[in-house]
């Protein structure tokens, strides 16, 4: 029997479960048609929409997507959701919900409030009703705020992932590509390698390359090397320099299954990463990435649309209390999101939902080459989140990452994004930039670099020593 309806033109749609009422009422995209979920016509898309914004939020609580049962993804958002914060929204529907996040009633302190009592699927839901302009408008109300050696997420700071990746794990092109964005203001978020393999070996001496640099010359930023967990508790076990611990996660139990991990795994390795104790101003240690498809891709979506199973992932991100998330919006391919007009839709939901759910949000605004994008689309898109409050963006060389093979955005990017929207860098990173004459008072590049520094950074040799 239906329990979801809406008359358009004499046709009266009609959606059995409050999942299919998701799904059909998301904006168009190639992995939702792919998966067999989407709305067959726009105007079936806009009776779901209409149906949707009269649900209660309280079935959201009282209707999951995934049984509890079995799924431990919907038994943590059930069993961590906050009535208490939940409260003062309690007696709206999705599209009252809409209307209070986009009056004035709803400023920071109060999202922030209200943020433990929204679940992903309200948070899904709601962004389904929103204009591009909409998804900014609140984004930009809601801000996170994480720690470790330096500060992030402070109104009026846009923050860098430098990521130094390198076909072969090159000790030298990897160093050569740090002293590059660091010659650009780039690297407060974090630098972050993405390694050619998972050899905990290899894994350990980038991990001492990286330190040896951070070290060295006393940068207040934080390390990572991308690989699985596991391999990161090995590295922590042999003693390695661990600052944050990564890794890729989903919005179903299955689909981190396919990744290799649960819940008790990535608890097991922030309890590691805290013991070393090597945050200075924080001690937020875990860094994710998520991006819509990966459920898909891994038969793992529960009949879910991307974009709704995408916002369940937060939850498992927000129980760990990151410091860095990033939705990687074009990098699964255009199976899942088409053309530019697709991620970027998707990459302004997915910082939306993250903030509203109280999350550190950055995005890694990219694209894969045989996407229908190019990088005009990747300029309106960050300057889109950069107006929306992205806590961080990726630089990459030359917006080219040689390892992995797509495009992102470059150090040069961050500066005009930084530039037209009078954004800075993280106040510790910006004092050291300072001290190191890399930029003057007003974050302008000077241009030099200390010689010594260029040298030292270049004769890096992997084994821990400049």
């Amino acid at each position: 029997m239906p329990r979801f309806s809406h008359t358009i033109a004499s046709h009266t749609y009609q959606f059995g479960s409050l999942r299919d009422l998701l799904a059909r009422a998301t904006p168009l995209r190639s992995g939702d048609v792919l998966a067999g979920v989407a709305a067959a016509s726009a105007q079936e898309r806009g009776a779901a929409q209409m149906a949707l914004a009269e649900v209660p939020l309280s079935l959201f609580l009282n209707e999951v997507l995934v049984p509890y049962e079995s799924d431990e993804v919907t038994r943590l958002i059930i069993d961590t959701h906050d009535r208490t914060a939940f409260a003062p929204i309690a007696h709206l529907c999705v599209g009252e919900l809409r209307d209070w996040l986009l009056g004035d009633a709803a400023d920071t302190l109060t999202l922030a409030a209200v943020a433990a009592g929204i679940t992903p699927e309200m948070a899904a839901a709601v962004s389904k009703l929103m204009r591009l302009q909409d998804l900014v408008l609140v984004a930009k109300k809601c801000r996170v705020v994480t720690a470790f050696r330096n500060t992030l997420g402070l109104e009026n700071r846009l923050a860098t992932r430098l990521q130094p990746n390198h076909p072969t794990d090159d000790a030298t092109g990897i160093a050569a590509s740090v002293l590059d964005g660091l010659m650009y203001g780039s690297g407060d978020a974090v630098i972050g390698i993405n390694p050619a393999t998972d050899n905990v070996a290899q894994v350990v001496s980038l991990l001492h390359l990286l330190d040896a640099v951070i070290s060295q010359y006393q940068i207040p930023t934080q390390s990572c090397v991308l690989t699985h967990v596991s391999n990161t508790l090995e590295a922590i076990r042999r003693g390695a320099p661990v600052d944050l611990v990564f890794q890729s996660v989903a919005g179903t139990e299955a689909a981190n299954r396919s990744f290799g991990i649960d819940l008790a795994l990535l608890a097991e390795a922030r309890a590691a990463a805290l013991s070393l104790g090597r945050g200075t101003v924080g001690s937020n240690v875990m860094y994710f990435e998520t991006g819509q498809g990966s459920a898909l891709s891994a038969g793992a979506h529960a009949g879910m649309d991307q974009q709704t199973c995408e916002a369940r992932a937060y939850a498992v991100a927000r129980a760990f209390q990151p410091l860095l998330v990033n939705s990687v919006v074009g990098f699964i391919g255009p199976e899942y999101l088409y053309d530019g007009k697709q991620i970027m839709r998707a990459g302004l939901e997915d910082h939306f939902c993250a903030k509203l759910l109280g999350l550190p949000m950055g995005c890694d605004v990219c694209y894969t080459n045989h996407a229908q994008a190019d990088q005009d689309d990747m300029d309106a898109l960050l300057t889109m989140l950069g107006v929306a409050g992205c806590n961080f963006i990726m630089g990459v060389p030359g917006a080219d990452d040689i390892m992995l093979g797509y495009q992102s955005t470059s150090f040069h990017d961050a500066l005009y994004a930084r530039r037209v929207l009078g954004l800075r860098a993280a106040p510790e990173f910006e004092a050291w930039l300072q001290a190191m004459a890399i930029t003057d008072a007003q974050g302008r590049l000077n241009g030099v670099l200390a010689p010594a520094f260029q040298a030292a950074l270049l004769r890096l040799d992997g084994k821990g020593a400049p």
